[in-house]
Order: structure tokens, then C-alpha cells, then sequence
């Protein structure tokens, strides 16, 4: 069972209780601060110019936390932080095109988009503390672990893949059932969108245990992603339209993450060599150069041809 320790993937060494604890108090704080913000104003709509500052506010915490992090760190858990919190980002705005499909089916009022939200992303980051433990202790525990976790990423992406071209929501049975016993709107929405986070839980989990093992790694980035969600809602409907290629972004950056992972616990479990073939090792550096690469490439892409598709 020591395999994991030493011929997985190397992760960064542990941090100090300390750096755990003030970590968690700065989050906590400037969750608790937006959380506020967001209930305050639960009767107004968000304004573009509000929406924009915090965005950019939140992006430069990330930022500036993850250059910061080798001070009281180590330099591959900076690089680990930043493809962990791109990788999950990323994902976070295919998490938000559903928020608005879900929103705008349901013909919520656009006073009440910011509650909705607001418990949105308090749900999906218990979620996803709950998801994180879990994963950490069957990656302790079990040895194929990781072939699973390759496997069910280059699976998501394929469904990605396939389903790009599709712009519907689709309610389940579950909210079905709500909407004929009369539940209002404001609860189907919440129901719906915790749901929702509960599948994206699944994608987003494994995908950073394949960039790193680290616990504080996974936990920061995650919850860096997710900060300033709720006022990225409030930019990317108009951009979305135009990021006609994030999806399949999204598929090659989830595939190949898989596919790493599925290399990583080949060599790990004994078998460096298939059909006489070295199964490759990809470093971290590689990964963040593919994952950036990906996003720059399909962004460009999207602009050129949504520019071309303008009337």
C-alpha cells in the first residue's frame, strides 16, 4: 500500500497545522464576507459593474495566494495550486452554463437570482469538502483506485464531447415530482441546482486528484473556483454564446487528465511496460502547458467563429 507514497505521481510535502488554520480563517472570512453581501442584496439585481470588480478581485486573490504559496509551502504546490484552480475554474463555467439554463427555464426573477445562487455554491462546496475526504481516503486505501478515476474521466469527456452541440436543460424526475405538488419556483430552482452540483462533484474531484495528492492543494483550489461564482454568473451569459468551444475544450482537458491518471497507476501497480510499449510519465509542467494550452486554443477558436456566425 506504500506505492502511493512513493512511485504515484510525487506530490508536494504537507504544510503546517498553522498554514492550515490561517488558511481556513482568511477563506472563511471572505466567504462569509460575499455570503453576506449576496443575502444584503437578495431583493436587487447585480449590476454589471459590480459583477465585473468582484470577479476580477477574486481572481487576483487566487492569484496572488497561489504566488504567495511557496513562502510557507513548496514550489511544485504553487504549480499545483495554479492547475488544480485553472482546471477547476474551467470547469466551474460549464457548471454555470447549467445555473443559467436551470434559472432561465424556471423563469426565475432576476431579484432572486443572487439567493439562489448564494446557496448554489454553499452547496456545492459541502459537496465538495465531502467528495474531497472521500476521495482522499479510498485513494489511501485502495490501489485501482486511479484506473476508475482515468476511466470515469475519459468517459465524462466523451459524453462532453458528444453533447456539445445540445444548449437544453432537462429537468429529472425528482424536480418533476416537486413541480406537481405545487412547490414554487424559488425551491425547484434550489433543488435543481443542488443536483446539478452533485454531478459536477463527480467530474471535478477526480480530475484534481490527477493533478495532485495534496489535501491543502485540492482544498484551496477548489475553493478558490468556486469563490466569485456567483457574480461570474452574472458576466458570462452574454459570453458563453460566444464560447461556442468551451465544452470540447473541457472534454480534451478532462480526457487527458484521465488519461494521465490511468499512465500514473500503471506505473504505480508494476507495470511500466504494455505490450512492450513504456507507459510515459507526465510531469506537472506538462499537464498545466495542456491545460492552458487547450483553453487559450478553444477560446481563440470560439471568438474567430462566433464572429464569423454574427449577423
Amino acid at each position: 500500500m506504500h506505492f502511493l507514497a512513493h512511485s504515484l505521481a510525487p506530490t508536494s510535502a504537507p504544510v503546517s497545522s498553522l498554514a492550515w488554520a490561517l488558511t481556513c480563517i482568511g477563506l472563511a472570512i471572505f466567504l462569509a464576507f460575499d455570503f453576506f453581501i449576496a443575502y444584503k442584496d437578495r431583493h436587487k439585481e447585480t449590476t454589471l459593474k459590480k459583477a465585473t470588480t468582484w470577479v476580477l478581485i477574486y481572481i487576483a486573490l487566487a492569484i496572488t495566494f497561489g504566488s504567495m504559496l511557496g513562502v510557507w509551502a513548496t514550489e511544485q504546490a504553487r504549480t499545483e495550486f495554479f492547475a488544480g484552480w485553472i482546471t477547476e475554474y474551467s470547469l466551474s463555467f460549464d457548471n454555470l452554463f447549467i445555473f443559467i439554463l436551470i434559472l432561465s427555464r424556471m423563469k426565475v426573477a432576476k431579484e432572486k437570482e443572487e439567493l439562489v445562487l448564494l446557496v448554489g455554491i454553499v452547496s456545492s462546496l459541502f459537496l465538495r469538502g465531502v467528495f474531497i475526504a472521500a476521495g482522499s481516503a479510498i485513494v489511501n486505501r485502495f490501489e485501482g483506485v486511479f484506473f476508475l478515476f482515468g476511466a470515469f474521466l475519459i468517459y465524462t469527456a466523451f459524453q462532453l464531447f458528444r453533447e456539445s452541440d445540445e444548449d437544453e436543460w432537462h429537468e429529472g424526475r425528482a424536480i418533476a415530482a416537486l413541480r406537481k405538488r405545487g412547490v414554487s419556483i424559488f425551491v425547484l430552482a434550489l433543488t435543481a441546482i443542488a443536483l446539478t452540483n452533485v454531478l459536477f462533484a463527480f467530474d471535478s474531484i477526480p480530475a484534481i486528484f490527477g493533478l495532485t495528492r495534496n489535501p491543502y492543494v485540492i482544498v484551496t483550489a477548489n475553493v478558490f473556483a468556486l469563490m466569485g461564482l456567483r457574480q461570474l454568473y452574472f458576466l458570462i451569459g452574454g459570453l458563453m454564446a460566444r464560447l461556442i468551444y468551451l465544452t470540447e475544450g473541457l472534454s480534451i482537458i478532462l480526457a487527458f487528465i484521465g488519461v494521465k491518471l490511468i499512465f500514473e497507476a500503471a506505473i504505480a501497480t508494476g507495470h511500466p511496460h504494455v505490450l512492450g510499449i513504456n507507459v510515459p510519465e507526465i510531469s506537472l509542467g506538462v499537464s498545466l502547458g495542456v491545460i492552458l494550452g487547450t483553453l487559450f486554443t478553444t477560446a481563440m477558436l470560439s471568438l474567430v467563429k462566433s464572429r464569423r456566425i454574427e449577423p
